[in-house]
C-alpha cells in the first residue's frame, strides 16, 4: 500500500508537529488496510518511510520498531520535499505477501 499518510480519524492531520505519533497513526492505518485485504503486519515484507526532514527519522524508526519488531521488513528511509498536506511529516509504504 503506498502513501499511508496521517490522517486523522476524523480527517485532517493527525498529531501536527510530532513525528512519532503521525508515525503511529500511519502504522495504525496500514495494519487496518492489511487486516481488510485479510493480512496481518508479520506478511509485511518491506517498508519506506518518508519524512519531510530526515534529522527526525529516529521518531519514525521508533515507532516502526515497536509494530515490526518480530517481522524485522527491509526498510528504507527516505526525505522528501514536501507532501501534499503541508502538516504532514511522515507517511509509509507497505509491502506484503498476502496469504492465500
Amino acid at each position: 500500500m503506498a502513501g499511508t499518510a496521517p490522517i486523522a480519524e476524523r480527517g485532517g492531520t493527525a498529531a501536527p508537529g510530532d513525528v512519532y505519533a503521525q508515525a503511529v497513526r500511519c502504522l495504525d492505518i496500514a495494519e487496518q488496510a492489511l487486516h481488510e485485504a485479510g493480512a496481518a503486519l508479520a506478511d509485511v515484507v518491506r517498508t519506506r518511510v518518508m519524512l519531510t526532514d530526515i534529522r527526525q527519522w529516529k521518531q519514525a524508526a521508533r515507532a516502526h520498531a515497536e509494530r515490526f519488531a518480530q517481522v524485522r521488513p527491509a526498510t528504507t528511509f527516505i526525505e522528501v520535499t514536501r507532501f501534499v498536506d503541508p502538516q504532514w511529516l511522515v507517511e509509509f509504504e507497505v509491502d506484503a505477501i498476502i496469504p492465500d
